[in-house]
């Protein structure tokens, strides 16, 4: 029997007030009326608590947009989870913030799209960065660990030192300078959002650097993208091996993509219990262990370490869900990554980038927050 998950990745609600147009998250959401009530997500929260977990990631959406969110971290932390909450901070005033502490939460993500606030406004397609930085004030008025997470990618990579020197200001524990992952409208955005060779290397030179000179005082997490990297990423710490995502409708999923493979279904806590997800369902099952795995991942000693990458990007990018992830040098189908990166550093590109207004036809589409709120029905 395979080992029991480490932690809790709750999509409470698929709602959102920003419109990042990197977002990962599926094009298809779920809707507000199928979103699993309060009574059903403290149930699950025992279930994790039961099966030994030791995290719960509050996510979305923008988890801050369900009016019982802090009943729901007050039920994770009964059930002995460290509570993580990963908000854009939409929602969140020192009021709130003191009601959710005062309920259990642990752990604070703030999102950072700049450092410039014009720039930041239009990447989240809100102007929500002012009242980030406030908002970050107030958390370090509380015992709580805080960290920034800053998305970069093409258009604001050019100026990483100023935003680490931004964030730097917040006081975080923690920064995570996390680059575009290419699923969902990322991957839509992807021709404008994809850095250039000479960008990452410069922004890994100068993250480097921070490090060094941030070592003991906040820590730096980093990783450059996967179509530039050698070997692929083991998503989620490979498949169903680590964790749990369940979506708002109650889905289970071994991460918040799985629903994009075809020939798979995904079992829902109404129905059965995580117990048995994690260890009988076919869906988690699927590509555990070597079996599945093709050449030359079955032979390669790194098989254990990346798991063949990401089942979902192989399947986006090269449209065969068992094959090894096209990110991979080793990949058969390595090509198709070596296009696009060949694309975006040629020089005629460069020249004819996407135009920034461009971006306006491929925001997220969203479930309004505010007029949810009006309108829970």
């Amino acid at each position: 029997m395979f080992s029991n998950p480490l932690a809790l990745i709750a999509e409470v609600t698929h709602r959102c007030p920003l419109h990042c147009v990197y977002c990962s998250n599926p094009m298809e959401l779920a809707g507000t009326q199928a979103e699993l009530s309060t009574e059903e997500w403290a149930s699950v929260f025992q279930q994790s608590g039961k099966l030994g977990m030791l995290h719960a990631h509050f996510t979305g959406g923008e988890p801050l947009a369900r009016p019982d969110l802090t009943e729901l971290i007050a039920a994770a932390r009964a059930a002995g989870l460290y509570t993580n909450l990963i908000t854009s901070g939409i929602g969140l005033n020192e009021t709130r913030l003191q009601e959710l502490v005062s309920g259990g939460l642990d752990h604070i993500q703030i999102s950072f799209q700049d450092s410039r606030e014009e720039a930041a406004n239009w990447i989240a397609g809100a102007k929500a960065h002012a009242h980030k930085i406030e908002l970050s004030r107030a958390i370090r008025r509380h015992k709580i660990a805080f960290t920034v997470n800053l998305v970069v990618h093409r258009q604001n990579l050019d100026h990483i030192e100023e935003m680490i020197a931004f964030i730097e200001q917040l006081s975080p524990e923690r920064v995570e300078i996390a680059h575009a992952q290419y699923y969902g409208w990322a991957l839509a955005n992807r021709a404008a959002l994809l850095p250039t060779q000479a960008q990452l290397e410069k922004a890994v030179a100068i993250v480097e650097e921070a490090e060094k000179r941030l070592a003991g005082r906040m820590r730096i997490d980093s990783v450059v993208p996967d179509y530039y990297a050698k070997y692929p990423k083991a998503c989620m710490g490979g498949w169903g091996r680590k964790l749990m995502l369940i979506n708002p409708s109650g889905k289970v999923l071994p991460c918040h993509a799985a629903e994009v493979l075809p020939g798979l279904s995904f079992e829902n806590v109404r129905e059965k219990t995580l117990e048995w997800i994690w260890h009988e369902s076919s869906s988690f099952r699927r590509f555990r262990g070597e079996e599945w795995m093709p050449e030359p991942c079955r032979s390669c000693d790194r098989r254990m370490e990346d798991f063949g990458g990401c089942r979902c990007q192989a399947f986006l990018l090269a449209g065969d869900a068992m094959v090894t992830d096209p990110a991979c040098s080793l990949a058969p189908s390595h090509g198709i990554v070596e296009s696009v990166v060949t694309k975006v550093n040629s020089a005629a590109t460069i020249a004819h980038a996407t135009p920034a207004s461009s971006f306006v036809q491929l925001q997220k589409q969203t479930i309004d927050l505010w007029s949810y709120r009006k309108n829970p029905e």
